[in-house]
Order: C-alpha cells, then sequence, then structure tokens
C-alpha cells in the first residue's frame, strides 16, 4: 500500500472522507494522559510510532509541556512533509527508552512475523506505558465505517494482539498496558481482565 500525498488526501485532509478528525484525536489524547496519570506514570518523553500526520502531538505536549516527542512514520512523504523520522516500526532503533509509546492504526498493516517483530521492538523502546490500537477482524465486521476505511488483507483477531502484547505489557483498560516490569500499583478492579 503506498502512504502517498493521495492516500492522505483521502483519509486525513477531505473531511467528507477522512477517518478520524482533531476533535476525536483531542479526545484520545485526553485518554491517554488521564490513563498515565492516573497510575502516576510521569512522563517526560513521548515516542508515536506510526504518528502519521500528528494529531496527537500538540494535544500531548500540551498537557506533557516538558515531554520530547519523537513521531516515527513510514510515509516518506509525511516525513518530509513534518519531518518525522523516516522509519517503520519493525526497524526503528533509537538508544533511548521511552516513557510513553503509542503505536495506534498501525500493526494491521504488517504480517503476522513483522508485526511480532515490531511489538518486540515496541517493548523494547518502551520504559512505562504503551497505548496500542489496531484495526481487528472483530473491529472489521462490527465497529468501522467500511465506507471511510480501505479493506487490509490479513487482518488478525484482538485475541492475536492481547496474546503477543502480554509477553512484556499487562493491560489497564482503554488500549493502554503497562510494562510489566514497572513499579506502578494498578488497583485489581482497575486492570483490563
Amino acid at each position: 500500500m503506498a502512504f502517498d500525498r493521495d492516500y492522505y488526501q483521502r483519509y486525513y485532509f477531505n473531511p467528507r472522507t477522512a477517518v478520524t478528525s482533531r476533535a476525536e484525536m483531542r479526545t484520545r489524547a485526553r485518554l491517554i494522559v488521564g490513563c498515565a496519570d492516573y497510575v502516576g506514570l510521569p512522563v517526560g518523553s513521548i515516542l508515536d510510532a506510526g504518528c502519521g500526520v500528528g494529531l496527537l502531538r500538540a494535544p500531548l505536549l500540551r498537557a506533557y509541556r516538558r515531554a520530547e516527542y519523537t513521531g516515527v512514520e513510514v510515509s516518506e512523504y509525511l516525513c518530509q512533509r513534518y519531518g518525522w523520522h523516516c522509519s517503520s516500526v519493525e526497524k526503528f532503533r533509537s538508544r533511548k527508552r521511552f516513557d510513553l509509546v503509542i503505536c495506534y492504526d498501525v500493526m494491521q498493516y504488517l504480517s503476522d512475523a513483522s508485526a511480532r517483530r515490531a511489538l518486540a521492538n515496541l517493548a523494547r523502546l518502551c520504559r512505562g506505558a504503551l497505548y496500542f490500537g489496531a484495526l481487528t477482524t472483530e473491529d472489521w465486521r462490527d465497529n468501522c465505517d467500511q465506507t471511510r476505511t480501505h479493506q487490509i488483507a490479513g487482518l488478525r483477531p484482538g485475541s492475536w494482539y492481547r496474546r503477543e502484547l502480554s509477553r512484556s505489557f499487562r493491560p489497564i483498560g482503554c488500549g493502554m498496558w503497562l510494562k510489566k516490569d514497572l513499579p506502578l500499583t494498578v488497583w485489581n478492579l482497575d486492570t483490563a481482565a
């Protein structure tokens, strides 16, 4: 799939065909910040892996004014336009470990093997919390507006992601996952089952 100007024009810049809005992403950022703040996670560094047009950047930096934001994107078009690091989630390397890692709406484009390597890389890069989302087979069937979302070959069930993520993370709900070794208290009923 070509993540070029035409792709972003259709799915992000044209309000009639966009898959999301700035308002929705501001709400998503409030959810991420609320979850991180609730568990007491200090956030000084943010990695947005597959940041797209960067709709989460401004609201996250408003909440975490001293945080450093790193955007990673595979689209050469977006990297040239916004100055993101040009890399796949699977191959991005940094000596730095990030307090908050975001990977939203990326993994469904990868093969199972590439997605496993990407998830292992995210676990290596994350020292705090991961906000994760991906279009699943259940979402395609039950939740998404199929007229605004292109069908992706090889969608996986949510159980596949939960199994793979649970190798390095523990779920706290709403798409948030904490590193297993993170010494934060999360009350039993606040965790995802």
